[in-house]
């Protein structure tokens, strides 16, 4: 059994205005967002929505490496979620 589970689709959340999605380890059960200021440094332009989900849907193994890295640094954000930033999908990437 994997360390890391992703059990749902990426979908948008319009109060964050960012993809979520959810990520489980353990018992633990957080959330995921990747803004669209985030994803603008990936596609070159501010992403609609749909754009937006799209585009984590298409690369996400690249968003998955990003989380597990952070969760493996034990870096999760004060509300006990990932928002992933450009530096997490550079440092993902390479």
């Amino acid at each position: 059994m994997p360390i890391f589970v992703f059990p749902d689709d990426p979908t948008w959340n319009e109060e964050a205005d960012a993809v979520e999605f959810p990520v489980q380890v353990g018992e633990y059960i957080g959330r995921v967002f990747v803004t669209r200021r985030t994803l603008q440094g990936i596609v070159g332009h501010t992403p609609q929505p749909e754009e937006a989900v799209q585009q984590v849907c298409m690369n996400r193994p690249l968003f998955e490496r990003a989380v597990e890295q952070r969760i493996m640094d034990r870096a999760l954000d004060p509300d006990a979620n990932i928002h992933l930033t450009g530096r997490d999908l550079h440092r993902a990437a390479g």
